[in-house]
């Protein structure tokens, strides 16, 4: 599974039929909007694309992140740009795989406790894994198999 793929029988449900996949994706996004504006979402056969724009990569993450836990996404393509205030602009594809930030998806037993311990040798480090994921983690005892997040290092 690649960066952008995702498992399409795991997430939360927020659609019925296609046709109203791109309009629930797009308030799911904003409902918690991690800092993207001008957003606009297409669906067509799982496959969700992103258009927008935001001054951070990590917002251009969480947003990829939103779309593609939700259940019947299985990519997205990123279309966003983001125009940080140290570079002079650079795409969201460019911009997902930071050397600060590593995606790992959920198995079966993880908690964020356990996968702090992996990353960080400390249990009680959750936390952080929970605040770079708030909106795509609403509670942090509620994660799933499946579901991809952000692990922040260094």
């Amino acid at each position: 599974m690649g960066l952008l793929d995702f498992v399409k029988d795991i997430g939360g449900k927020l659609f019925n039929r296609d046709d109203e996949a791109a309009d629930k994706i797009t308030e799911h996004i904003m409902a918690s909007n991690p800092g993207i504006s001008d957003l606009g979402v297409t669906y067509k056969d799982g496959e969700v694309t992103l258009i927008g724009k935001t001054d951070s990569a990590e917002a251009a993450q969480k947003a990829v992140l939103m779309a593609g836990n939700v259940k019947g996404v299985t990519k997205v393509v990123p279309k966003i740009d983001i125009v940080e205030a140290t570079s002079a602009g650079q795409d969201a594809a460019s911009a997902l795989e930071p050397a600060n930030v590593e995606y790992y998806v959920i198995a079966s037993g993880d908690t964020l406790s356990k996968i702090a311990k992996k990353y960080y040798h400390d249990a009680n480090q959750y936390q952080r894994i929970f605040e770079a994921n708030r909106e795509v983690i609403k509670d942090p005892d509620l994660i799933y198999p499946g579901q991809k997040i952000r692990i922040p290092l260094g």
